[in-house]
């Protein structure tokens, strides 16, 4: 009955911190687009190339021990060692807060050195922005494993969801002051990048009011159990459980390196695009505005990309289970139907993306700047949905290091078709680049489960029924959309942001329908390999049946 309740406290827990981080994640995504309807696309280019390094920093500031963290303190609790789980949290906060004040030093100080390095002076003020961040979400990051560890996701879960709140309320407040003051492009960017350390200082002070709840009523019940002398009584003391530094950095340095190899991809582009941008003969002015249009397409295929790292977590452990019982059969049809279906889902939104281009550009950022390289851009939503489902099948087999590795080669890639191709067809070449290597890490991954005999390929699935669905999808897209902006302009306001969302959204709602009924229609997915997928397989089965969907 105890493992019953502890397994609905789990699942509970992971629904909550997975509904936290969507919700997060999608405040922190839509952010940009008001960054550039106020900053400019100059103040946008900054940003996104400011911001990358920052994540990256701040990966490196906590060097993996927050999930260090995690581990030895739910080991400590599970050995109703509360002494030793509190002592893993000191030496992690005071490790973790040394760091990240080091880092954030380090980076202030040496800011434009960083920009000598990515070519462009514009960005400095922006650096020693975001090195106040790094003074304070390590630590913060430290109390969230510590309540992870006790199998608690709601500290977590709130403090996400207050970081990102404040985050860009701070970054929209600086915008709005800034531009009504009249800064420069610079200054407005340098702005914005003060959006993490106020988001991060608001999540830690809702973390040590989690903390000072917790410890107020441990000492509660630590008052219940004082023997009859007086004194609380003493935790038995097992040394050859006692956490020290080097256990700690054992277990959080390899995740760290595998947390940096997915963002790397995006910091290639940090590195290469605008100063390939700068040789070909634009300014450092110019050149931070084409990235910046660069990066208009970003967000709406974070969003695709984040849904997938969502539902990822959900793979992971029934695949490990699947193995653990030695059922080849189940997991050769999760892996199938799960690849299946997301290169579907990932190439629905890429065609979808491509084809409205011009009228999502328009209608999010006022013009119709950089439309085609956001129509190659598209398409890296579906290397990158395989990409990560992929991984977090391979890493439920036990395979963690090769999707680390495979992202490696794929930003090798990124950057040598960037040093090729930016500087003949600009932000359009980097955008193929992206494409090229995004396809190139899904390949690697799915290769190698093919390889070891859990995949199971047929054209037919792969290719041509997709081909055909996507090709009507792509179609119907286009010709919905294309006849709501005549129709706008026959009204008299065509041409307009107001249209062009008309036009936007009345092309994704055809698109979805199209792509619903050819789903059904192709028969690409029946009830019964709905049902077998992991988590949310089952009870979307039931709602499509309620619907009369299945034959």
């Amino acid at each position: 009955m105890k493992s019953d309740t502890q397994g609905s406290k789990l699942l509970q827990g992971a629904f909550i911190l997975s509904a936290a981080a969507i919700f997060s994640k999608l405040i922190g995504t839509l952010q940009k687009i008001p960054l550039q309807n106020l900053g400019g696309d100059a103040a946008f280019g900054i940003y996104n190339t400011v911001y990358p390094l920052y994540t990256i920093l701040v990966t490196v500031a906590m060097l993996g021990l927050p999930a260090a963290i995690s581990r030895f303190v739910a080991e400590a609790s599970a050995a109703q060692d509360d002494q030793e789980g509190r002592r893993v949290l000191r030496l992690s906060a005071g490790i973790t807060a040394v760091s990240g004040l080091i880092l954030g030093i380090l980076v202030y100080t040496g800011a434009p050195v960083i920009a000598v390095w990515v070519g462009n002076s514009h960005i400095t003020s922006a650096l020693r922005s975001s090195a106040w961040g790094l003074a304070v979400v390590p630590l913060m990051a430290a109390l969230r494993g510590y309540f992870q560890g006790l199998h608690n996701m709601m500290p977590t879960a709130v403090s996400q969801v207050v970081e990102q709140s404040v985050r860009v309320a701070v970054m929209i407040a600086l915008l709005l002051y800034l531009t009504a003051a009249g800064a420069d492009e610079a200054g407005i960017a340098a702005g914005a990048l003060l959006g993490p350390a106020g988001g991060g200082l608001a999540g830690l002070a809702v973390m040590l009011l989690y903390w000072r709840t917790y410890r107020r009523s441990g000492l509660k019940a630590a008052m219940l159990l004082v023997p009859a002398r007086g004194k609380p009584a003493a935790a038995e003391v097992h040394p050859e459980r006692e956490t020290n530094v080097r256990k700690l950095l054992a277990y959080g340095l390899p995740v760290m390196l595998g947390a940096l190899a997915m963002p790397l991809i995006g910091l290639v582009d940090v590195f290469t695009v605008p100063r390939l941008l700068t040789g070909s003969g634009s300014s450092e002015t110019a050149a931070m505005a084409q990235f910046g249009i660069y990066n208009r397409g970003l967000p709406l295929v974070q969003i695709v990309t984040m849904l997938a790292t969502s539902l990822s977590v959900v793979f992971i452990p029934a695949l490990a289970e699947a193995k653990f019982q030695r059922n080849e059969e189940l997991i050769r049809t999760r892996i199938t139907l799960s690849l299946r279906w997301f290169w579907l889902l990932g190439l629905a939104a890429s065609v979808g993306l491509a084809v409205l281009a011009e009228p999502v550009n328009t209608a999010l950022y006022g013009d119709a700047a950089g439309s085609g390289a956001m129509t190659w851009l598209a398409f890296t939503a579906a290397g990158g949905t395989v990409s990560i489902i992929s991984a977090a099948l391979l890493q439920g087999l036990g395979a963690v290091r090769a999707p680390a590795l495979h992202l490696l080669a794929a930003a090798a890639l990124k950057a040598a078709l960037n040093l090729l191709l930016v500087p003949q067809q600009g932000i359009t070449g980097a955008a193929i680049a992206g494409v090229a290597a995004h396809l190139f890490a899904a390949a690697l991954n799915v290769l190698l489960l093919y390889r070891q005999g859990y995949l199971r390929l047929r054209f037919a699935d792969a290719l041509l029924k997709p081909a055909a669905l996507l090709a009507g999808l792509g179609l119907v897209a286009a010709a919905v959309s294309l006849a709501a902006g005549r129709a706008a302009d026959a009204a008299g306001f065509g041409g307009g942001r107001t249209a062009a969302l008309a036009q936007s959204l009345l092309g994704v709602l055809a698109g979805c329908a199209v792509f619903a009924l050819g789903a059904v229609a192709l028969r690409l997915l029946s009830e019964n390999e709905l049902r077998q997928l992991p988590g949310f397989g089952p009870r979307l089965a039931d709602k499509l049946k309620k619907l009369r969907l299945f034959p």
